[in-house]
């Protein structure tokens, strides 16, 4: 049983569900508070992009926000200073701070693109080649984090696979509007060395977990994530 999120969604969000990344993201048709075990939670109707309406509690499934998405309750934000109606004389009126600069690339201090995704190439390659939360959270125990971490094996670089993947990276419905396939490729190998160091030490904080269980874990693991073990079990 996942431990309730202490986080609380409002009709419209856009979240992931970490164990189904496939699903894609979804919008949050209707919540109500419910209790679990005495612990609060919420009931969660949820319409996801790849699968259709779902209802989910929060005592079950920590769920993540999309990319772009806003929490519920933003921190206000200080009104921006206005700029003169008129610039001195001599002097280059001020430039407005956009999604681009004059050069045609993106400005990192710019604001985000309309589907939330970073204007900054840099920052969008960081965002997509991330090992989600779940596999790497510390809060976690070493099973839960090496089984998440195993469970990521199953997105290959072709293919539909390849667009489910970055679906659960960005959280966009259709990652090729964002994306070209080409960098989508680029972006999943830098994915996998990280997946691959996350095993690293997922493996190695799992050292005192019971063997029957790592056992189990690794006999439910995609194929491609036994490959991994076995090349991993190889360079000790």
């Amino acid at each position: 049983m996942t431990a309730a999120t202490n986080d609380k969604f409002q009709i419209g969000d856009r979240v992931l569900h970490p164990a189904k990344p496939e699903w894609g993201a979804g919008t949050i048709a209707n919540a109500s508070g419910a209790l679990h075990e005495g612990a609060p939670c919420q009931r969660l109707s949820i319409r996801f992009d790849r699968a259709g309406l779902k209802t989910i509690s929060t005592a079950f499934v920590n769920l993540r926000r999309a990319a772009g998405s806003p929490a519920s309750f933003p921190e206000p934000k200080p009104d921006p200073k206005p700029e003169p109606a008129f610039s001195p004389r001599g002097s280059a009126a001020p430039a407005t701070r956009g999604a681009f600069s004059g050069s045609g690339t993106p400005d990192p201090l710019g604001p985000p693109a309309a589907n939330g995704m970073p204007t900054d190439p840099r920052e969008a390659r960081k965002l997509m080649a991330a090992i989600p939360e779940d596999a790497v959270d510390p809060f976690q125990g070493p099973a839960s984090r090496l089984r998440a971490t195993l469970s990521l094996y199953r997105f290959q670089p072709t293919g539909g696979s390849l667009i489910d993947w970055a679906a659960a990276q960005s959280g966009l419905a259709d990652p090729l509007s964002h994306f070209a396939r080409h960098e989508l490729e680029e972006y999943f190998s830098d994915f996998r060395r990280n997946l691959d160091k996350a095993l690293a030490k997922a493996v190695a904080d799992a050292s005192q977990v019971d063997p029957a269980e790592l056992r189990s874990i690794a006999q439910s693991a995609p194929p491609e994530a036994q490959r991994a073990l076995q090349s991993l079990h190889r360079r000790r």
